[in-house]
């Protein structure tokens, strides 16, 4: 009996040694023995039905068009179920290379993990990976731009002010690094009476807005993570008679256009198509073995309705 359970446990360690062993499959090529015309980019958007991230992708699409490189284009529609199952199929589809904008940043994880086991880089996009390998993260100053959001706060109303905050996807690590930025500052210098999530959405935006203005009437200031849930808080806001701050982040042409006509106070802009550029450049460098940062970054700018005219 001792026998047959040491040759079991032998071909059980065999078995583990062999698994731990794999080589990436045959179809797995190193990128780095590639022309970078013959590169294809497969870049998973956690959802086209936010501007933001049309903007981001239609940067991509343009810059390894004008580098010769192909793109296929997966939309997870902030699902991050949708997400890893669409990063599978580019990765049947044969892309080289592999720019994520994550849904969540630890449910990426896998997919991430996946790519590094057959060899194929990734590059993420505006939120990070919490585990795997990754070439960079491309990415704008989230917790600077949080604490630009409050200390514009407090120039326009001073301290102790009263505010709201509208908190992105829980797990992704904008969502994250915006609000510690934001309350690096608030928590010391403001009086936040409320803050939950609207899933970086502006129908919920208008509707978690809703509730916050019927729970808390002093409300004289909004956060949000990003310019969809501002807009929405922005209509909820309107449509109850208030006249309240309201300071969005990422810098999108309605977000914009609401600032031009006063109604939105301010937003955190980000530079989208330039993120889309500066990720494939980040691509082509690592194909031609040069060094890439962990992380770059994109320039952030506070655009309000003093200095929007001088843009």
């Amino acid at each position: 009996i001792l026998r047959k359970i040491w040759t079991v446990m032998v071909a059980i360690s065999v078995l583990l040694l062999a698994a731990c062993s794999l080589e990436p499959p045959e179809w797995a090529k190193s990128t780095k023995e590639m022309d970078i015309e013959d590169i294809t980019i497969g870049l998973s958007v956690s959802t086209l039905n936010n501007p933001f991230f049309v903007s981001l992708k239609d940067g991509v699409v343009a810059a390894a068009e004008k580098n010769g490189m192909k793109t296929i284009v997966v939309d997870a529609q902030d699902d991050s179920a949708t997400q890893v199952s669409g990063i599978e199929d580019l990765i049947q589809q044969g892309a080289d290379i592999l720019l994520i904008n994550p849904t969540d940043s630890a449910a990426i994880s896998t997919a991430v993990e996946y790519a590094n086991s057959v060899g194929i880089p990734v590059i993420t996009l505006d939120r990070s990976s919490d585990s795997g390998d990754i070439v960079t993260l491309v990415a704008s100053d989230n917790e600077a731009g949080g604490q630009m959001a409050a200390e514009y706060i407090i120039e326009l109303l001073g301290e102790n002010a009263v505010v709201a905050e509208l908190e992105g996807t829980p797990g992704a690590s904008a969502t994250r690094e915006r609000g510690a930025g934001f309350h690096s500052v608030a928590n010391e210098k403001l009086q936040i009476v409320s803050k939950q999530t609207a899933d970086f959405d502006r129908t919920q935006g208008l509707n978690v807005m809703e509730n916050m203005i019927q729970g808390n009437g002093n409300i004289q200031a909004v956060f949000a993570h990003n310019d969809e849930m501002a807009l929405g808080a922005l209509e909820a806001i309107n449509s109850a008679g208030k006249d309240l701050i309201v300071i969005g982040f990422d810098g999108t042409e309605d977000a914009l256009a609401s600032i031009r006509n006063g109604q939105l106070t301010a937003t955190v802009a980000q530079q989208p198509v330039l993120m889309g550029e500066m990720a494939v450049q980040a691509a082509i460098d690592y194909i031609e073995g040069k060094d890439v940062e962990e992380v770059l970054a994109a320039p952030l700018k506070l655009v309000t309705q003093d200095n929007i005219n001088q843009e």
